[in-house]
């Protein structure tokens, strides 16, 4: 790819990729704050509230740092330590209902696997051009 192309491409990625972890805090997790800490309870999520605001500091740090390319490592770091346990809690498709909520959670599993790969990638390789990565005011 033409050296001119890289740092605008790069940026791209890193808002296509951070999306589903900016958003999801912002439209679904902080207006729906108390169904949320319902489903984590029913769950078994220990301290479900306290882990929701912990959850939601983590999505949002972390996709901002991979957007920016600022402590980009760190930000994937942070979405990984979020997508762990809410993939093994949440999208186990082992613990489904019934056959199409196994077909669904196997959808949003394997999802959630694709993205902590990439979130290792980012860890490995760094966040790439046109980042803030380095830049000092």
């Amino acid at each position: 790819m033409p050296g001119r192309w890289e740092a605008p491409t790069a940026i791209l990625g890193r808002l296509l990729l951070a999306t589903i972890f900016l958003i999801s805090p912002l439209v679904n997790l902080v207006p729906n704050f108390g169904a949320t800490v319902a489903a984590m309870t029913q769950a078994g999520v220990p301290l479900p509230a306290a882990a929701l605001v912990i959850a939601n500091a983590m999505l949002l740090a972390g996709s901002l740092m991979l957007i920016l390319g600022y402590r980009a490592r760190l930000g994937a770091l942070l979405l990984i330590l979020f997508l762990l346990p809410a993939t093994y809690v949440f999208h186990a498709p082992w613990r489904a209902i019934d056959g199409a909520d196994a077909g669904q959670q196997a959808i949003h599993f394997t999802k959630n696997l694709g993205l902590m790969g990439a979130m290792l990638l980012v860890t490995v390789l760094g966040p790439g051009p046109g980042s803030l990565k380095g830049r000092r005011p």
